[in-house]
Formats: C-alpha cells, sequence, structure tokens
C-alpha cells in the first residue's frame, strides 16, 4: 500500500494548502493503515482525516450532515472526499474500527511541531501545563459512558500548554472517571502543572515530586497547614501570605515533603496555593494559577466552535477520533494564525479562512470551466467544414 501523500488535495485552494501544509511532512512518516482483509480499504486514513478535519474547519451537524457534503458539494466531492466516493457504512465504519493510532501520531507531532513555532508568553515561569477535565453529553447507547443517575457523559482529560495557548496531550473515560490520576501521566519531568482544587492530593504532591514534576494547585482554605518557615512579604502585594510548610493531619495524609503555600487575595476572595516552586517570587505564582483559566477559555472555544457536541461516532474510539481530529484542527489553526496574522486562534480568523477556501476556489473552477469552453469551441473551429 502506498502512503498517503496530502499534497495531492486540496490544491484548489491557496488559503487550504497553507492550513495544510505543516501536515506534510508528519504525514509522509506516519504509520501505515492496512485493511484487515483482503478487500482493499474504502477509506484511506489521509481520507479519513482530511473529512474530519473539513468537518470541524465548516459548519457541520453530523456525521451524516458530512458524509451529504462529501457527496453533494462540488469542492468537498473533488478534493476531500476519496476519488471513488464514500458511503456511509464505510465512513463509520473507519471512524470505529481504525486510526486510531494514525490519529495519535499525528496530533502528537503537530503538537511538537507547534510548540516549536509559536511563541512563549511566559518563558520566565517555565513549561506550564494546565491540567483539567471537561465532560461531554453522551446519548444512552454509549454503555461504556457511564456518569451518575442513568445519565451517560464521556470525560476529557486534557493537559494544556499555557505558554503556546494550545493543547498537549488528551486521555477519554467514562464521565465519572478519576481525574487525579491523569496529572502523572500529562506532565513530563521539569514542567509545571497547574491545577484547580478537585487535583488537591498530598500523596500525588509528593509523588510529583518524586518524579522531579512540579504543581502550583489551589488547594481548600480549611486545610490543615503546619509552617516550618515564613518568608518576608513585599509591602501592598495581593500575596498575604508566603512559607514553607506541610500540608494535612500528621499520620493521616500529611505531606511527607515540605512545600510552599502562597495565600493572596483578588477582589475580596482568598485564594491558597500549594507548590515545590521555591525558585519564583510569590507573586508569580498567583500569576500562574491565574493563567490557568486559559484553559478553561480553550474548552469554551473548542466546543462551540470545533463541534464537540455534535458526536459523529458512539464508540469510544470513535469519540476519540473525533476529539482528536478537533484538536489536530486546532493546532493547525494555531499555526496557520500566527504565521499569517502573528495572532492567537480567533472565531474571526476561521471565519476570513473558511470564505477565503470559498472564493478561491469558485475562482479556480471558473477559470478552468472558461479553459474548457475556449478549448471546445477551439476543437469544434478545427473541425468545422469550410
Amino acid at each position: 500500500m502506498s502512503r498517503s501523500v496530502l499534497t495531492k488535495k486540496w490544491h484548489h485552494s491557496f488559503s487550504f494548502g497553507k492550513l495544510k501544509h505543516p501536515l506534510h511532512n508528519i504525514m509522509e512518516r506516519a504509520p501505515l493503515l492496512e485493511s484487515r482483509c483482503n478487500r482493499p480499504l474504502q477509506m484511506e486514513f489521509e481520507d479519513q482525516l482530511n473529512a474530519l478535519i473539513f468537518f470541524h474547519l465548516e459548519e457541520h451537524t453530523s456525521g451524516s450532515h458530512l458524509i451529504q457534503t462529501l457527496k453533494e458539494d462540488v469542492f468537498a466531492r473533488e478534493h476531500i472526499a476519496p476519488k471513488k466516493g464514500i458511503a456511509k457504512s464505510s465512513f463509520f465504519e473507519a471512524m470505529n474500527d481504525r486510526g486510531l493510532d494514525q490519529f495519535l501520531y499525528v496530533f502528537q507531532e503537530l503538537q511538537n511541531q507547534a510548540a516549536a513555532v509559536l511563541p512563549q508568553k511566559h518563558p520566565e515561569l517555565g513549561q506550564l501545563v494546565a491540567i483539567d477535565g471537561s465532560l461531554i453529553d453522551a446519548v444512552l447507547s454509549m454503555t461504556w459512558a457511564d456518569y451518575r443517575g442513568g445519565v451517560k457523559k464521556a470525560k476529557t482529560h486534557i493537559g494544556f500548554d499555557i505558554n503556546r495557548g494550545i493543547p498537549r496531550k488528551i486521555f477519554l473515560t467514562e464521565g465519572n472517571g478519576g481525574e487525579r490520576p491523569f496529572v502523572s501521566k500529562i506532565l513530563q519531568p521539569g514542567e509545571t502543572g497547574v491545577l484547580d482544587r478537585g487535583y488537591q492530593s498530598h500523596k500525588n504532591f509528593d509523588l510529583l515530586q518524586s518524579e522531579e514534576k512540579h504543581f502550583v494547585c489551589r488547594i481548600k482554605a480549611n486545610t490543615i497547614k503546619i509552617c516550618l518557615e515564613s518568608y518576608p512579604l513585599l509591602p501592598e502585594s495581593i500575596v498575604f501570605y508566603d512559607a514553607k510548610v506541610l500540608l494535612g493531619q500528621q499520620g493521616i495524609n500529611q505531606t511527607e515533603g515540605a512545600l510552599r503555600l502562597v495565600g493572596y487575595t483578588v477582589k475580596g476572595k482568598e485564594y491558597w496555593v500549594a507548590t515545590d516552586r521555591f525558585d519564583l517570587t510569590a507573586e508569580q505564582i498567583a500569576l500562574i494559577y491565574k493563567l490557568r483559566w486559559d484553559i478553561e477559555t480553550f474548552f469554551a472555544w473548542w466546543k462551540r466552535h470545533l463541534k464537540v457536541y455534535h458526536l459523529i461516532s458512539r464508540s469510544q474510539q470513535g469519540l476519540l477520533i473525533q476529539i482528536l481530529a478537533g484538536l489536530i484542527t486546532y493546532l493547525l489553526l494555531a499555526i496557520y494564525c500566527h504565521e499569517e496574522h502573528g495572532e492567537h486562534v480567533s472565531i474571526k480568523r476561521v471565519r476570513e479562512l473558511r470564505n477565503k477556501i470559498v472564493n478561491e476556489t469558485r475562482d479556480i473552477d471558473s477559470c478552468q470551466t472558461d479553459m474548457e469552453l475556449k478549448g471546445n469551441k477551439s476543437t469544434q473551429n478545427r473541425h468545422a467544414i469550410p
């Protein structure tokens, strides 16, 4: 089986080509997708990836809507869909049964590429990774997506590169899946996880330190704390507490290693943040936790504009493929918006890109039609009887 080459498609749109350009070398190295039987693949990985990026970029409301577009829209039929077209059964078979390894590979490689291209907002703070979970509404037939009270939900666990504004890692579980175990899986040594109160675990704080992974985690205000050493505070600072402490009750849940605890006030509300970062000022620790809000902004944008709630597949693999395709689309948009406009991703630029693609496609198709008409007329003149 020959390896897919993305340059064969979407050559009719200059802007679409720019958006997809970062994938060219990645696709050359991607694992091959092979048929599991003697029957040849009806939808190769490139076709599946193309269709799902098109789904996330455009305003499709379901998998059936996407397939209808691939059949009826001239641009989608000629430059997105497989050459022989795509049957509904073949599309959903591909979603549910194959392609996951390829999507994981493309996502990770593209994430590495985006991290090398995009500038860092706060390099002095180190590699900051916000970690959080987000629920996705499921349907009753998704038996694997248990939540509570007969309600079905899936949950994504995402690591988000705060400095560059892009997703780093993704895991998918049932809705009642625990969040804390994914912190260690998402973080690499030397990185700092930025966590909300739901991730407070004194045992995990010790574990992360043993793995040489850092954290900045908001904790409950009533957490027991034993002060080992207090640090001086700056006048007129939002910080009212900065000390080396042990957290928890001795003999029950107390941390084995000492931590730093920073308390500060914003608009009359107190925040208590535990960290192992002694190399930064207390004000910088407060800033890091404030930057955690970026992952919430990402979740809201991602779900609203990249169709996370319009489920294409109901299997766990199919949903993960859909989510990975959405994250791949977001990474492509992040690189595109930076290189073309020097900006972060925005719906304004996404809509502008959509319009460019449509207009360029219409212009080139119109030119081709004119050339064909001229060619036919020339042929008729040559064969005309004098």
